[in-house]
């Protein structure tokens, strides 16, 4: 059995496999992954004779991490054929494209797991949660957002241009699909209002939106646009495959009535309820996830149910760590052993430290002297806020000595993610 790199023009010959294991994938968002995202990924694969019995694909993003960046990839589409699962082709893919990802540096990689144990095991853990909330469509529902938010406005299911409503204040709203040409305003109005409220996100530039657009309309959906005078003022993603989702909804605040109105417009008929998902806000210094009603200049986070979406795994701890950064009026200096047992050339001792011209900036370089051990997997839990120093020390394979204890707890976590890619 060989491991192979695809070239570009043989990407289409995954797609019987991705048919075979992805079923519940329609031909509309095969047809648009297969024409656009295949362009620019990587897909592993493994085969013999001609025929292709497990895959792995690679789709490249640009991801922000506290003031640096970086090329990162997401894994999607890993699958084996039925009848050859249970003889290590994920494995084999799976080290195989982390050890390329290494080599190039990345910082981390990342996916959506179909289940988490089965990531686990390569030390994948999960650092970003989704929120999810019903927003009931009967006019006089009860919003779990807003309880105060007035009588649904009728507005078209099928809009594509000047329709339009009043958002809380009065104002005058237009709701409209995008188009491909709407991409670079959309990435400027999420640069100057939300970005800088995560640490760790991907870059939302116009190419970003462009390929959004297709993906949402491969879904039967689309991206909504809320216009006021002053211009564009709110955005949400949605689909129709079953029923009407709604995905990531922003907006400015005094738009969020406008935000409402148009969600429900869209709903179907008979259909009592929207499911809207967006960033569910980690609060506090132990790494707990608070999932209740959090609205912040317009920012919409659910208080319903929240669930653990997106994993990721340490490639290059050193390179996440110098994007960090110290909490206020502290500064630290301590070393460690970091343990990876997939990818031993990142088994290392690092010291991290702070102080000089910017004192929150860290600063990392190699060193021979350890005060403690954490296995790359604990690393990751913790330097992405899910869990508290206290749970990562109870790991296996983790120790970690008093005072190195609380050094690290002078960190701030990466906790503010938003890594909601799902291809």
């Amino acid at each position: 059995m060989k491991l192979k790199k695809l070239d570009v023009l043989e990407h289409g010959r995954t797609r019987r496999l991705w048919e075979e294991v992805f079923s519940e994938d329609t031909g509309a968002f095969l047809d648009y992954y297969y024409f656009l995202k295949t362009r620019d990924n990587e897909i592993y694969v493994l085969e013999e004779d001609g025929t292709i019995f497990s895959m792995l694909h690679l789709n490249p993003y640009q991801v922000k991490v506290g003031e640096g960046a970086f090329a990162a990839h997401y894994i999607v589409g890993v699958a084996t054929a039925e009848k050859h699962r249970g003889r290590g082709f994920m494995r084999r893919l799976l080290v195989h494209v982390m050890e390329e990802m290494y080599r190039r540096k990345e910082w981390f990689t990342f996916l959506m797991p179909a289940a988490e144990e089965i990531y686990a095991p390569y030390d994948f853990r999960f650092i970003y949660v989704q929120g999810h909330e019903v927003l009931p469509v009967k006019e006089g529902g009860q919003d779990p957002v807003s309880a105060s938010a007035g009588k649904k406005d009728h507005v078209p299911a099928k809009m594509e241009k000047k329709d339009c409503a009043s958002a809380g204040s009065g104002a005058p709203v237009l709701y409209m699909d995008a188009g491909l040409s709407d991409a670079a305003e959309m990435a400027a109005f999420f640069e100057e209002h939300f970005a800088a409220r995560w640490q760790v996100l991907a870059v939302r530039d116009e190419p970003y939106y462009q390929r959004q657009v297709f993906e949402q309309q491969s879904e039967g959906g689309g991206i909504r646009l809320l216009r006021a005078q002053e211009g564009l003022v709110g955005m949400f993603s949605y689909s129709r495959e079953d029923e009407l989702e709604i995905l990531e909804p922003l907006y400015l605040p005094e738009y969020e009535e406008a935000f409402h109105k148009a969600a429900r417009g869209l709903a179907g008929e008979g259909q009592s309820e929207i499911k809207v998902y967006a960033p569910a806000k980690p609060v506090g210094e132990k790494g707990g996830i608070d999932v209740s009603v959090v609205k912040q200049d317009g920012l919409h986070a659910p208080g319903g149910e929240g669930k653990p979406l997106i994993m990721a795994r340490l490639l290059h701890p050193e390179y996440v760590l110098a994007a960090m950064r110290v909490r206020e009026g502290y500064d630290m200096d301590c070393s460690f052993a970091v343990l990876d047992s997939l990818l031993v050339q990142n088994s290392r001792i690092w010291r991290i430290c702070s102080g000089g011209t910017d004192a929150g900036r860290i600063r990392v370089r190699e060193t021979e002297d350890s005060e403690g051990v954490l296995t790359i997997a604990a690393l990751t839990s913790f330097l992405f806020g899910m869990k508290s120093i206290e749970e990562v020390e109870s790991e296996d394979g983790v120790f970690l000595s008093a005072r190195l204890r609380e050094e690290l707890r002078k960190l701030e976590p990466l906790e503010q993610v938003f890594l909601n890619e799902v291809v």
